[in-house]
């Protein structure tokens, strides 16, 4: 027999046998697939005629649904008609309404904070008003969710809202307002910080992204002072991969590779790619990110530190090296899955967790590093896989303690600046203002001693001890004594605390204060100056040469 009718007939054998083997497996799926509807069908119906109570046909589809999604990873999810406007307001970063931020405290819900701009911001809205009705009717037990629904609307409709202000003469003030087309920056803020860096804060990754980006850089350029770009992605958690893409373009050449992504086979590969002439390849670049900076915010971190573009300053990010689409369901609803995994330049996925494979009791967790796998980058620098983007400057932030954990959460001095504010109508100096010994005394005098919420860990533990104690029969007078002496040694003294915190504090009572003035943008210049990962990237950049360092392969020594 001729070889090549030989090797033609065993493709032909091996290709039916492939196509048999697909065809059997395409119609076990489906056939899986269709009992599996068939019994879930069958269990709901007979529930819903059976069963002792009446059930919630909604909420019981949505449980299953969303029961069914969690066995696969925490981005794959199910948003029905009422959740698919905020989920497209992530991404625009655009939706109709007043133009404030609101919180949920005590079961009321208040305004946290109006942007400049906006129409709760002309109208006089401050932080810290209770929004008691909206047109009329009663919020007053409402959650978050549910004022803020209220709050929106078509932008040119109208609505009063009634408020009650803490700290003023009239607490009850009525503002008429008319809803607007609010735009949410993904540059709050950008300006010149430590005589000579262009800093740049990046936010979110929506479809204006790319755009702010390139203009906040355009506009740092043409001060002569800036010499070096830090963009901060600390916080970022992602949004928008394409607007990663168009963000890396104003620091790259056009044409360069940005990301891959890879589905479940070779045709679902996609590659992306910068498709406009850059800002600007020479300048030096610092990016700044942390443990919450993820997706989109890694994507446009690990390709500049792959291309060896930008030096990165601060501890390691997320990890998530997911891609996700949005697929429009029946009835309005929205199921954003996962449909790839990303790679970018030096060819490494970021992700931390392999969701495909968990532990018996359906758990799952980090890679481990000894697992992780080397990659180079442009200039062969070695950088690794499966954990996030390690940056090649690390900087280290003292522990929070517990007092200073609680006045964030508690809200305390969100909650004195709205005194201050009250009490201090006339504008302060940005430059100038600080918290002086007698606005710190004030602060510590505003803490109710019978209100501030300790954590209290050691006086639990204490007490666990203590019953540990009888019970193992170790109780006696003379431990009681003993567990007196400790509990007194455990007690927190409030004054003492603050006043030993109190470097630690003041940052954070003077953002709040100087956000009651100057909004936003203020509240960041302000936190700026005494900003551990700012003054890290400074050193680096005010050290001759040093980005050039970091940017190079280390060298090994010799072998003698």
């Amino acid at each position: 027999m001729n070889r090549n009718y030989y090797r033609l007939g065993v493709g032909a054998v091996m290709a039916l046998l492939f196509a048999v083997t697909i065809t059997a497996q395409t119609r076990s799926n489906k056939d899986a697939i269709n009992r599996g509807l068939d019994l879930f069908t069958a269990v709901f119906k007979e529930m819903q005629t059976f069963y002792v109570d009446s059930i919630d046909a909604e909420k019981a589809v949505e449980t299953a649904i969303n029961s069914m999604l969690a066995q696969l990873d925490p981005y794959t999810v199910y948003m029905p008609r009422q959740e698919v406007d905020e989920f497209k307001t992530m991404n625009t970063g655009e939706f109709g309404g007043i133009g404030s931020y609101i919180v949920q405290r005590n079961g009321n819900v208040y305004i946290s904070g109006p942007h400049q701009g906006t129409p709760a911001q002309r109208a006089g809205m401050r932080p810290g008003d209770l929004i008691v009705a909206i047109d009329g009717d009663t919020v007053l037990g409402k959650t978050s969710q549910e004022v803020s629904d209220m709050l929106k609307g078509t932008p040119g409709t109208k609505l009063e809202v009634m408020v009650k202000r803490p700290y003023v003469k009239d607490s009850l003030l009525i503002f008429n307002l008319t809803r607007e087309k609010i735009k949410m920056p993904s540059v709050p803020y950008f300006g010149v910080e430590r005589g000579d860096l262009g800093y740049i804060q990046l936010s979110s990754f929506t479809e204006s992204t790319g755009d702010e980006v390139k203009i906040a850089l355009t506009e740092l350029k043409k001060n002569p002072a800036v010499k070096t770009i830090v963009l901060d992605l600390r916080g970022n958690p992602g949004g928008l991969l394409e607007s990663a893409v168009k963000v890396v373009g104003n620091f790259v050449p056009k044409g360069t590779e940005v990301i891959r992504t890879k589905g479940k086979d070779a045709l679902t590969e996609k590659v992306y790619k910068t498709t406009t002439a850059p800002v600007d390849t020479e300048i030096p670049l610092i990016l700044l990110i942390d443990g919450e900076s993820a997706s989109a915010a890694e994507i446009t971190a690990g390709a500049l530190q792959d291309l060896d573009r930008a030096v990165i300053v601060g501890n390691r990010s997320f990890g998530k090296g997911l891609v996700q689409i949005t697929r429009s369901l029946p009835y309005d609803g929205l199921l954003k899955v996962t449909v790839a995994k990303y790679y970018i330049p030096s060819g490494r996925l970021i992700q931390a967790i392999d969701y495909s494979h968990r532990d018996e009791l359906g758990r799952v967790t980090r890679i481990p590093d000894s697992l992780t796998t080397e990659f180079r980058t442009a200039h062969g620098r070695i950088v690794r896989d499966g954990g996030g983007i390690t940056p090649d400057v690390t900087v280290e932030y003292p522990e929070m303690s517990r007092i200073v954990y609680n006045i964030i959460r508690d809200m305390w001095a969100f909650d004195f600046a709205n005194k201050y504010f009250a009490e201090h109508p006339e504008k302060p100096s940005l430059d100038t203002f600080k918290i002086t010994d007698s606005i710190y005394e004030d602060f510590k005098n505003f803490i109710d001693p019978d209100k501030f919420n300790y954590d209290r860990v050691c006086e639990t533990m204490l007490e666990r001890l203590k019953e540990t104690a009888k019970i193992e029969g170790y109780a006696s007078d003379s431990l009681d004594v003993q567990f007196k002496v400790l509990e007194g040694m455990l007690k927190h003294p409030l004054q003492q605390d603050l006043d030993a915190q109190r470097e630690t504090i003041e940052p954070i009572i003077l953002r709040e204060i100087i956000e009651r003035y100057y909004y936003e943008p203020g509240s960041i210049i302000v936190e700026l100056r005494s900003d551990r990962a700012l003054e890290k990237a400074a050193e680096t950049a005010h050290t001759p040469g040093k980005i050039k360092e970091l940017l190079e392969p280390k060298k090994t020594a010799a072998k003698k």
